[in-house]
């Protein structure tokens, strides 16, 4: 049964994930490049360095996504007045209705998977990913442990 359960999760993940896309990448924006423009209308005037960083992705993987959102006209970058080799990322209109867009899509997609679902059963579908959660990070920990030794 444990691997059932393991396999219909995975399947959900990755029907979400194809459902999102299909409609996010309608306007030619990628999944890696739409997850920057969220972080950069959520952290607005953020370095790419501190985008890199709130990612957890190097800076280099960032330069290249930014470059593509800029040249779309989703994003732009302004000097620091107090350090020229700063450079703040600020969000164009362009990419605030995108993300509007998105956050939108995020809520209807939401509605409809938990369609029939009553507030107790996703009281208790969250109560049981909590521990999941919290058993798949124990894990890690232990892993991370066995690595060092």
């Amino acid at each position: 049964m444990d691997h059932k359960i393991v396999e219909a999760f995975m399947r959900v993940g990755k029907c979400h994930r194809t459902l999102l896309e299909h409609y996010l990448n309608k306007d030619g924006l990628y999944r890696v490049q739409h997850q920057l423009l969220m972080c950069v209308y959520k952290y607005p005037d953020a370095s790419q360095k501190e985008l890199a960083r709130i990612q957890n992705v190097s800076t280099a993987a960032v330069a290249v996504t930014l470059k593509k959102l800029e040249k779309g006209g989703y994003v732009g970058r302004i000097v620091d007045r107090d350090d020229n080799r700063y450079n703040k990322i600020r969000i164009t209109e362009k990419g605030r209705k995108e993300v509007e867009r998105s956050i939108d899509l995020f809520k209807r997609v939401e509605k409809g998977m938990f369609a029939g679902f009553s507030s107790e059963e996703k009281e208790c579908f969250y109560s049981c990913l909590q521990k999941l959660s919290g058993n798949l990070e124990q894990m890690l920990q232990q892993a991370k442990k066995e690595d060092w030794n």
